[in-house]
């Protein structure tokens, strides 16, 4: 895949999600935990028939010893997209390489950073 075809990997998943976390912050707007934001964006991502796991584990690896304690990403939406979900006042460079470290780990390719904790939605997408 060339760099440009990379830049637009998963692109209409992308912005769907985006635009189900974008109803979900102009209905609560911020102030409200993170789990708070979760349980509406999973919400609003069954209305939209876009199909998610929730915290599911999954095994990250060290070249070849898997260690034990599991990662539990908010939301892996299609099999395609982890989706982390922020309620913070900013977005830092810790966040964004806990997304790209989480992707390294579990050898997905596209992450989402949803940060809830701002007057406008905070979105950080990210491609490994």
């Amino acid at each position: 895949m060339t760099e440009t075809n990379e830049k637009w990997l998963y692109r209409d998943l992308t912005q769907e999600i985006i635009g189900a976390a974008m109803e979900v912050h102009r209905e609560l707007g911020s102030g409200f935990l993170e789990y708070v934001y979760e349980e509406a964006l999973c919400y609003e991502l069954n209305l939209r028939e876009i199909s998610f796991e929730r915290q599911k584990e999954l095994d990250i690896y060290y070249k070849d010893l898997a260690i034990p304690k599991k990662y539990k990403p908010d939301l892996i939406v299609e099999n395609k997209v982890i989706v982390e979900i922020k309620a913070i006042s900013s977005l830092t460079e810790v966040e964004e390489a806990q997304l790209l470290n989480y992707l390294k780990a579990t050898k997905m390719r596209v992450g989402l950073l949803l940060n809830f904790g701002k007057k406008s939605l905070e979105v950080k997408r990210r491609i490994l």
